[in-house]
């Protein structure tokens, strides 16, 4: 219980005391240019990686299913390369989405 407590106390006293520490007065303009250069910089990150572990994981079941079934490597190689267009489809909305963040 006291354990509790002094952790409690602890964390608001330094919410509290930190809170007046990164006041502003107002806002510019380098606020919102560090904001959206931020937001389009996780942008394509986050695009990047989820469309590479999405394109690593299509392609290799497309492998493992033509490796267990070759005769079946016509009917799973053009769905594949669909599939893979999809996904980078999508990186490149993320990367046009991050250019029109970056140049407001």
């Amino acid at each position: 219980m006291k354990k509790t407590v002094l952790a409690l106390v602890s964390t608001l006293s330094t919410l509290a005391i930190s809170s007046t520490a990164f006041a502003q007065a107002a806002s510019n303009e380098n606020d919102y240019k560090m904001w959206a250069y931020l937001g389009a910089g996780l942008a394509i990150g986050v695009a990047a990686l989820g469309g590479a572990l999405g394109q690593g994981r299509a392609v290799g079941a497309a492998l493992e299913g033509i490796a267990r079934n070759p005769n079946a490597s016509g009917k799973i190689f053009v769905p594949m390369i669909l599939g893979l267009v999809l996904i980078e489809s999508l990186v490149i909305y993320a990367l046009l989405i991050a250019f029109n963040l970056a140049g407001k």
